[in-house]
Protein backbone atom coordinates (compact mmCIF):
# COMPACT_ATOMS: atom_id res chain seq x y z
CA UNK A 1 0.00 0.00 0.00
CA UNK A 2 1.54 3.33 -1.05
CA UNK A 3 1.05 6.64 0.76
CA UNK A 4 2.05 10.28 0.51
CA UNK A 5 2.17 13.13 3.03
CA UNK A 6 0.65 16.12 1.21
CA UNK A 7 0.78 19.83 2.08
CA UNK A 8 -3.03 20.10 2.22
CA UNK A 9 -5.83 20.65 4.69
CA UNK A 10 -8.68 18.16 4.37
CA UNK A 11 -12.35 18.24 5.34
CA UNK A 12 -15.09 15.69 4.75
CA UNK A 13 -18.84 15.51 4.40
CA UNK A 14 -21.09 12.52 3.76
CA UNK A 15 -18.13 10.16 3.51
CA UNK A 16 -16.27 12.23 0.89
CA UNK A 17 -13.00 14.03 1.56
CA UNK A 18 -11.91 17.31 -0.04
CA UNK A 19 -8.18 18.09 -0.14
CA UNK A 20 -7.46 21.82 0.01
CA UNK A 21 -4.05 22.55 -1.51
CA UNK A 22 -2.07 25.73 -1.90
CA UNK A 23 1.07 27.50 -0.75
CA UNK A 24 1.62 28.58 2.85
CA UNK A 25 -0.62 31.53 3.71
CA UNK A 26 -3.05 30.92 0.83
CA UNK A 27 -6.00 30.25 3.15
CA UNK A 28 -6.18 26.45 3.48
CA UNK A 29 -7.03 26.52 7.19
CA UNK A 30 -9.36 29.50 6.77
CA UNK A 31 -11.36 27.78 4.02
CA UNK A 32 -11.43 24.57 6.07
CA UNK A 33 -12.83 26.54 9.05
CA UNK A 34 -15.58 28.07 6.89
CA UNK A 35 -16.45 24.63 5.49
CA UNK A 36 -16.70 23.30 9.07
CA UNK A 37 -19.39 25.96 9.61
CA UNK A 38 -21.26 24.40 6.66
CA UNK A 39 -21.37 20.93 8.23
CA UNK A 40 -18.06 19.49 7.05
CA UNK A 41 -15.78 17.70 9.55
CA UNK A 42 -12.03 18.15 9.84
CA UNK A 43 -9.79 15.36 8.61
CA UNK A 44 -6.48 17.20 8.88
CA UNK A 45 -5.04 20.71 8.86
CA UNK A 46 -2.01 21.67 6.75
CA UNK A 47 -0.66 18.12 6.25
CA UNK A 48 -2.67 15.11 5.08
CA UNK A 49 -1.61 11.51 4.67
CA UNK A 50 -3.17 10.04 1.55
CA UNK A 51 -2.86 6.33 0.92
CA UNK A 52 -3.91 4.21 -1.99
CA UNK A 53 -6.37 1.40 -1.25
CA UNK A 54 -7.08 -0.52 -4.45
CA UNK A 55 -8.45 2.08 -6.90
CA UNK A 56 -9.27 4.81 -4.36
CA UNK A 57 -7.38 7.28 -2.19
CA UNK A 58 -8.08 7.57 1.53
CA UNK A 59 -7.18 10.65 3.64
CA UNK A 60 -6.15 10.83 7.30
CA UNK A 61 -4.25 13.15 9.63
CA UNK A 62 -0.70 12.55 10.78
CA UNK A 63 -0.90 11.48 14.45
CA UNK A 64 1.09 14.53 15.61
CA UNK A 65 -1.57 17.00 14.39
CA UNK A 66 -4.75 14.91 14.54
CA UNK A 67 -7.68 16.94 15.89
CA UNK A 68 -5.89 20.30 15.67
CA UNK A 69 -6.76 23.29 13.48
CA UNK A 70 -4.67 26.46 13.30
CA UNK A 71 -6.95 29.48 13.40
CA UNK A 72 -4.92 32.57 12.54
CA UNK A 73 -5.24 35.18 15.27
CA UNK A 74 -6.76 32.66 17.71
CA UNK A 75 -4.25 29.82 17.91
CA UNK A 76 -4.38 26.06 17.59
CA UNK A 77 -7.78 24.70 18.57
CA UNK A 78 -9.00 21.15 19.18
CA UNK A 79 -11.62 19.89 16.70
CA UNK A 80 -13.66 16.76 16.14
CA UNK A 81 -12.19 14.77 13.27
CA UNK A 82 -12.81 11.83 11.00
CA UNK A 83 -10.18 9.66 9.35
CA UNK A 84 -9.78 7.14 6.56
CA UNK A 85 -12.15 9.10 4.30
CA UNK A 86 -12.17 8.44 0.53
CA UNK A 87 -10.88 11.45 -1.43
CA UNK A 88 -13.49 12.86 -3.82
CA UNK A 89 -11.99 16.18 -4.92
CA UNK A 90 -8.98 18.50 -4.75
CA UNK A 91 -9.40 22.25 -4.29
CA UNK A 92 -6.45 24.26 -5.54
CA UNK A 93 -6.21 27.70 -3.94
CA UNK A 94 -5.21 30.49 -6.29
CA UNK A 95 -6.21 34.05 -7.10
CA UNK A 96 -6.19 33.85 -10.93
CA UNK A 97 -9.35 31.82 -11.49
CA UNK A 98 -10.58 31.07 -15.00
CA UNK A 99 -14.11 32.24 -15.62
CA UNK A 100 -15.07 29.01 -17.41
CA UNK A 101 -12.55 26.27 -16.57
CA UNK A 102 -11.92 23.10 -18.54
CA UNK A 103 -14.40 20.43 -17.42
CA UNK A 104 -11.79 17.68 -17.32
CA UNK A 105 -9.41 19.08 -14.69
CA UNK A 106 -7.79 16.45 -12.50
CA UNK A 107 -4.81 16.04 -10.19
CA UNK A 108 -2.85 12.82 -10.27
CA UNK A 109 -2.06 11.55 -6.74
CA UNK A 110 -0.43 8.15 -6.25
CA UNK A 111 -1.55 7.23 -9.77
CA UNK A 112 -5.22 8.09 -9.15
CA UNK A 113 -6.88 10.93 -11.09
CA UNK A 114 -8.86 13.13 -8.67
CA UNK A 115 -11.26 15.87 -9.87
CA UNK A 116 -9.77 19.35 -9.37
CA UNK A 117 -11.30 22.81 -8.99
CA UNK A 118 -9.61 26.16 -8.40
CA UNK A 119 -10.94 28.62 -5.83
CA UNK A 120 -9.79 31.93 -4.37
CA UNK A 121 -9.99 31.09 -0.65
CA UNK A 122 -10.41 34.71 0.36
CA UNK A 123 -13.68 35.28 -1.48
CA UNK A 124 -16.92 35.06 0.49
CA UNK A 125 -18.28 32.49 -1.98
CA UNK A 126 -15.35 30.04 -1.66
CA UNK A 127 -17.11 27.57 0.71
CA UNK A 128 -20.26 27.65 -1.43
CA UNK A 129 -18.21 26.92 -4.56
CA UNK A 130 -16.54 23.93 -2.89
CA UNK A 131 -19.88 22.53 -1.68
CA UNK A 132 -21.51 23.10 -5.09
CA UNK A 133 -18.64 21.43 -6.97
CA UNK A 134 -18.78 18.44 -4.61
CA UNK A 135 -22.56 18.17 -5.14
CA UNK A 136 -22.13 18.36 -8.93
CA UNK A 137 -19.40 15.75 -8.77
CA UNK A 138 -21.76 13.44 -6.89
CA UNK A 139 -24.23 13.70 -9.75
CA UNK A 140 -21.64 12.38 -12.22
CA UNK A 141 -21.24 9.02 -10.46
Amino acid sequence: MSSENLHASTVAVEGRAVLISGPSGSGKSDLALRLLDRGFTLVSDDRTIVRREDSRLVASAPETIKGKLEVRGVGIVEMNTVSDVPVAMVVELRSDIQRLPDDARERLILGAAIPLISVDAMTASAPSKVALALDLLGLKF
